[in-house]
């Protein structure tokens, strides 16, 4: 008997996925002004964004979370430009650097926590050999913690690898599973 999955919760950083650091971060699409978008306020890095990576995002099926510290900073500023509506977001607590083991990221448990029992996805540039097994070992759900290179932001490699655990790592999985975690090797 197999069991439905629910749908998975995709948490997303901001600095280094959306908004890349290296030099390719010039060809990225120029900001398209539309009605609901805000001015950049002076911020230079939101021309960076791509408006393309928005509806991939939405098309990917899951539950979409800022899980960044621009906190709702991001809804005010990003999600417009990108092409997604207002998303929750993740509220960090006031004390994380004791949650857990040494080079645990201080995002990793309250990103866990927040999932409960759903199986997740966090994108992010800062994830580490240690985020990947103490999640393996403490949700009970499939997860995939994908590392971006901040250089160039989310990539169509990027988009392939979420896309891929979730058509084949995801469908018929029991709790407890982990489908492992998907890490770039270039």
């Amino acid at each position: 008997m197999t069991h439905a999955v629910e749908r998975p919760v995709l948490f997303l950083d901001v600095d280094g996925p959306l908004i890349p650091f290296g030099p390719s971060a010039g060809r990225l699409q120029a900001p398209v002004a539309g009605p609901e978008e805000p001015p950049d306020e002076g911020n230079p890095l939101l021309g960076r964004l791509d408006r393309a990576v928005g509806p991939r995002l939405l098309a990917l099926g899951c539950d979409l979370v800022w899980a960044t510290t621009w906190m709702e900073e991001a809804n005010e500023h990003v999600a417009a430009r990108i092409g997604l509506p207002r998303l929750p977001v993740v509220e960090w607590p006031e004390a994380f650097a004791d949650a857990g083991p040494r080079g645990l990221h201080w995002k990793t448990r309250p990103l866990v926590e927040w999932a409960g029992r759903r199986p997740f996805i966090w994108v992010d540039d800062e994830i580490s050999a240690v985020d990947r097994l103490w999640v393996a070992a403490q949700h009970p759900a499939p997860s995939l913690l994908h590392r971006v290179d901040p250089a160039e932001g989310l990539t169509e490699r990027d988009f392939s690898a979420l896309a891929r655990w979730l058509r084949t790592d995801l469908p018929g999985r029991s709790p407890g599973e982990s489908p492992g975690a998907e890490e770039r090797t270039d």
